[in-house]
């Protein structure tokens, strides 16, 4: 990578309700999905280099239902999962290699989702440890949103066309998602609006 270059990382946390530290993030799935120097966006192949993590919960509160979608077993976690300060510090560290000096910047569908849950367990559990900064956010929910010239309540998967969707499956493992969700960051770039118009 380049200096002053942007390395995007698409991200995806599965989490066993929805807030960050009263319930648990139990899972962690990210991948290099593409770069911009400012002039030129090159798509990565989003499963070269990938990070996953299942972690030990950090609490015992819990709301059954988020647990079910992504299926992991919360009491095994409790035993095999990895410290959150081992898992954070670890994927703080993969983010600044794989950058390679670059600026990273996370990616999500929503990152109103997956972002406070990476920021608070950095700053929780990796003190000093920030390679996204406090705004290195992307939210593709804005950014289909801003090229489609839709109203939010429109902004969805489902409402998108067909070509800007990922061939992969949603699975709900945190890594299958960031690699799916690579794919739709890498679309929507390319994309060039509804009708050919410019959407950017």
């Amino acid at each position: 990578m380049a200096a002053g270059e942007d390395v995007y990382f698409s991200v995806d946390v599965e989490a066993d309700g929805p807030v960050p530290l009263v319930h648990s993030m139990l899972s962690l799935g990210a991948c290099v999905a593409a770069t911009y120097d400012g002039r030129r966006f090159v798509r990565a192949d989003p499963t070269a280099r990938t990070f996953y993590a299942e972690l030990r919960p950090v609490g015992d509160e819990f709301v059954p239902e988020a647990l079910a979608v992504s299926g992991l077993d919360r009491d095994r976690l409790a035993t095999e999962g990895e410290p959150p300060e081992q898992a954070m510090t670890r994927f703080a560290r993969w983010v600044e290699q794989a950058a390679d000096g670059g600026r990273p910047v996370l990616v999500a569908y929503p990152a109103s989702y997956d972002w406070p849950w990476v920021s608070a367990y950095l700053g929780r559990f990796a003190p000093g440890l920030a390679p996204f900064g406090f705004s290195g956010v992307l939210d593709l929910k804005t950014m289909y949103l801003v090229c489609a010239r839709v109203r939010i309540g429109k902004a969805t998967k489902r409402s998108m066309p067909r070509g800007l969707l990922s061939d992969r499956p949603h699975t709900h493992h945190a890594l299958d998602d960031a690699v799916e969700q690579a794919d739709l960051f890498a679309n929507l770039w390319e994309w060039t609006g509804p009708e050919g118009s410019a959407g950017r």
